[in-house]
C-alpha cells in the first residue's frame, strides 16, 4: 500500500509537471514575444537611420531639418512679441526723456488789465509808437489790479503746463534789436517788461512751497501769488511723503562731522550732500529708498528724474527777447527737432489724423494778441518770412469757435489737450 500511494503521488507530480511546463513555456513565450516586439520596435527606430534618402539625408535628419525650419518660422513671432514688450517698456522710459516745450508771447499780459488801466496804456502806447516806435511796459502796469490779474494769468498758464506735463515754458518779447539793447542799458525793476514779470511769477509757482521763502525774497509784486491754486506737481512733496528725488536749497550752516553741505529738502531734518556749495542754491537731491536722514546724499542734475525714472518733474522757465531767440537759445543739445505754431489762420486737422514725427524736443508756440504773424514781423531775423517757413506745421486747434476771440490761457488748454494723443503716438514710436 505504501508503495502504491508513493507511486500515485509520483504520478500526480508527474502529471503536474506538464502544467508547470505550460505555465513556464507560456511565460517564456510571452517574454520572447515581448523581447521580439521590443527588438522589432528598436528595429523600426534604427531602420530609418540605415535607409538613406536619395539626397543623402536620413529620414530622422529630414525630420530634424523640418523641425528646425518650423522653429525658425515660429521664432520671429516670439521675437516680435518680445521686441514689442521691450519697445513698450522703452516707450515708457522714453516718454520721460522726450520733452515738450511751449513758447508764449509776453504781450498776452496786456489782455489782463482793467478797462480803465487798459485805456490809459493803449493811449500811451499809441502815442509812443507813432512818435518813437516804442512799445513800453509802463509803471502803471504794476498797479495792484494789474498785478493781481497778471498773477491769475500766470497761475492759469502754470496749471495748464503742469497738467499736460510741459517741461519748459519760454516767454518771449516782441522786440527789435535796438529795443533789446535799450532795455539792457536801462534795466531796472520799474521798467521790467511784461514777459520778464510773467517769467518771475511762473518760476515762483513752479518752486516747491517749502523753498519759496529761501529762493524768493519778499517782493511787493508777488503778494497775490499766494492766492493762486497750487500746482500740486510731483516734486511739490509734503513733509510726510518720501520720493527717490527731492528739490532742496543749500544752507549756510556747516554739516556736522562732514565736509559736505546741508540741504533743506522739506523734511523734518536737513540732509547732507557730498558736495561743498554756497548757500541759497536750488538743487535736486537723490534720496534713494533708505529713510535714514543721517546718510550722505548726492546732488543730481534736475533732468535726472525725467531721463532715468521717466518722472514728470515740473517745468523750467526762461526768457527770450524775441521769437528767434526762443529757438537759438534752446537749452537742449541739438535744439528743438519739431516746431508747431498755433493760430486761427493755421491748417485745420483733427487731432486723430495729426501725425507728429518721432521727436526728442518738441516746441509749441502761441502768439500774442495779434498772433505769431506779428511776432515774426517784429523779429529782425524773421522779418518778411512766411510763418509757415518758420514752423514745421502751423495749426488751428479750435476751428469752430463760437467767440470771435480766444484768450491766450484758453488757447493753451484747448491746444495742449488737442496735442495729447498725437504726442503720445509720436513718443511710443521712440
Amino acid at each position: 500500500m505504501g508503495k502504491k500511494n508513493k507511486r500515485s503521488q509520483d504520478e500526480s507530480e508527474l502529471e503536474l509537471e506538464p502544467e508547470l511546463t505550460k505555465i513556464i513555456d507560456g511565460d517564456s513565450k510571452k517574454k520572447k514575444n515581448k523581447n521580439k516586439k521590443k527588438r522589432s520596435h528598436e528595429d523600426t527606430e534604427i531602420e530609418p537611420e540605415q535607409k538613406m534618402s536619395l539626397d543623402g539625408d536620413s529620414k530622422e535628419e529630414k525630420i530634424k531639418k523640418k523641425r528646425k525650419n518650423k522653429n525658425q518660422e515660429e521664432e520671429p513671432e516670439l521675437v516680435t512679441e518680445k521686441t514689442k514688450i521691450q519697445e513698450e517698456e522703452k516707450g515708457n522710459v522714453e516718454e520721460g526723456r522726450a520733452t515738450v516745450s511751449i513758447a508764449i508771447a509776453g504781450s498776452i499780459i496786456h489782455n489782463t488789465q482793467s478797462l480803465e488801466l487798459a485805456t490809459r496804456v493803449i493811449s500811451l502806447s499809441l502815442y509812443l509808437s507813432l512818435r518813437f516806435s516804442v512799445f513800453p511796459f509802463p509803471d502803471n502796469l504794476k498797479s495792484p489790479s494789474s498785478i493781481s490779474n497778471i498773477s491769475q494769468l500766470a497761475g492759469q498758464i502754470a496749471r495748464a503746463a503742469t497738467i499736460f506735463r510741459i517741461d519748459e515754458i519760454v516767454v518771449f518779447d516782441n522786440k527789435s534789436s535796438s529795443e533789446i539793447e535799450s532795455a539792457a542799458t536801462n534795466a531796472s525793476d520799474s521798467n521790467e517788461s511784461g514777459a520778464s514779470f510773467l517769467v518771475r511769477i511762473l518760476k515762483y509757482l513752479e518752486t516747491p512751497q517749502y523753498l519759496r521763502k529761501s529762493l524768493f525774497p519778499k517782493q511787493n509784486d508777488l503778494r497775490y501769488v499766494g492766492m493762486l491754486p497750487p500746482l500740486d506737481a510731483p516734486h511739490h512733496l509734503r513733509k510726510h511723503e518720501w520720493e527717490q528725488y527731492r528739490e532742496g536749497v543749500t544752507l549756510s550752516e556747516k554739516a556736522p562731522n562732514s565736509e559736505g553741505t546741508l540741504v533743506d529738502v522739506g523734511l523734518s531734518k536737513s540732509v547732507v550732500v557730498d558736495q561743498v556749495l554756497g548757500p541759497g542754491i536750488r538743487v535736486t537731491v537723490a534720496m534713494g529708498t533708505d529713510h535714514d536722514l543721517d546718510l550722505v546724499r548726492q546732488i543730481v542734475p534736475p533732468s535726472k528724474p525725467r531721463e532715468e525714472a521717466g518722472m514728470y518733474w515740473g517745468y523750467k522757465v526762461r526768457y527770450a527777447s524775441q521769437l528767434s531767440s526762443v529757438f537759438k537759445e534752446c537749452p537742449f543739445e541739438g535744439g528743438y527737432d519739431y516746431l508747431i505754431g498755433t493760430s486761427e489762420h493755421g491748417l485745420v486737422i483733427s487731432s486723430s489724423e495729426l501725425k507728429i514725427p518721432t521727436f526728442r524736443h518738441l516746441l509749441i508756440a502761441f502768439g500774442g494778441l495779434a498772433g505769431l504773424e506779428e511776432s515774426i514781423e517784429d523779429d529782425n531775423q524773421y522779418k518778411g518770412k512766411n510763418v509757415r517757413d518758420v514752423f514745421n506745421v502751423y495749426l488751428n486747434t479750435c476751428p469752430h469757435q463760437g467767440s470771435r476771440t480766444i484768450r491766450a490761457e484758453e488757447a493753451m488748454f484747448i491746444s495742449l489737450q488737442y496735442f495729447q494723443e498725437p504726442i503720445s503716438r509720436a513718443v511710443r514710436r521712440l
